[in-house]
């Protein structure tokens, strides 16, 4: 039996921290940083890292392990995390890895076996389109006839799970459960990857608020006292959140000028990581609004119930 590992992703600000919190209470987890960021001692408010008050005694991993100026790379990320994995199951923990690096994610429960069936975009509009005119239903109980197994793991509301389904029977003439035992012959680990996704001006709307937030919590200062001890010209330093405010320390800047770059490229690489997973990872995607969070987060919950006892 492999391990069981989930995986929590998404873009930036979509509530990714929120939601780990309630898996790891509900399923006796502890959370693995994803983020190739939050390594970094020091650059705390420039990543989003959790506070300790927010942590709520669940125990977080691969967080503070480096100083600015040291290399980390994914092979780093992934030797760090397999361990803590191993460690985590050993205590008999769920090991739950929370962040938006896709790469560095792939590379841990991949085992960088990139030979995951692409999507057929023909097919997933057909399949939409379907579903569209007859509704969920038709589409469902197709599924249950043909493979019964994933029919049971999947909620028949999750429309996007049940049609990657009907896509890969069409498209390779095996089941998703046949599929997936094929791959997990090549996975380290039975993993499971929740997608947290939101409609694109809701989302940016709330990565501006979260860097006013940052600025408020003192985004400046950090950055500031990172390039007084040294760290302007390390690699780390050239991440989203503090190399727009480099120029402005230089006088090349005003501030308001950096925090809007800054608001820009957070805009734009959450689109990159959206657009990263969904074509890079078999990932289950949950649709949040600010009303639905709620019923998503309990809808996740009993998905995992069910990926956990299978």
């Amino acid at each position: 039996m492999k391990q069981k590992v989930i995986a929590i992703v998404g873009p930036t600000a979509v509530g990714k921290t929120k939601l780990s919190i309630e898996v790891a209470k509900k399923f006796n987890g502890e959370i693995i940083s994803g983020d190739s960021m939050q390594v970094y001692r020091g650059m705390d408010i420039g990543t989003a890292k959790i506070k300790i008050e927010e942590m709520q005694g669940i125990p977080h991993h691969m967080i503070d392990i480096k100083n600015p100026d040291e290399n980390f790379s994914v092979a780093d990320f992934k030797k760090y995390v397999q361990q803590y994995i191993k460690e985590i199951s050993a205590r008999n923990h769920i090991p739950i890895i929370v962040g938006g690096s896709g790469l560095y994610i792939q590379s841990v429960l991949s085992d960088y076996n990139f030979s995951e069936e692409k999507r057929d975009d023909a097919l997933t509009k057909k399949l939409e389109a379907e579903m569209e005119a007859e509704g969920i239903e038709p589409l469902y109980n197709r599924l249950k006839q043909i493979d019964h197994v994933q029919a049971e793991k999947i909620h028949p509301n999750n429309f996007r799970r049940v049609i990657r389904a009907l896509e890969i029977y069409e498209k390779t003439g095996l089941t998703m459960t046949e599929y997936q035992m094929h791959q997990q012959k090549e996975m380290p680990f039975d993993s499971m990857l929740i997608g947290l996704e939101m409609e694109r001006s809701m989302l940016y709307e709330r990565i501006n608020h979260r860097i006013d937030l940052m600025v408020e919590e003192g985004l400046v200062e950090e950055v500031h006292k990172l390039i007084s001890e040294g760290y302007s010209n390390c690699q780390s330093m050239k991440a989203i959140g503090y190399k727009e405010l480099i120029p402005y320390f230089r006088g090349e800047t005003t501030l308001e000028e950096s925090i809007e770059l800054l608001k820009r490229n957070s805009r734009r690489f959450a689109k990159r990581q959206f657009t990263w997973f969904k074509n890079k990872m078999e990932v289950n995607w949950y649709n949040l609004t600010p009303l639905t969070i709620s019923e998503k987060f309990n809808e996740i919950l009993i998905d995992l119930a069910g990926f956990l006892k299978s």
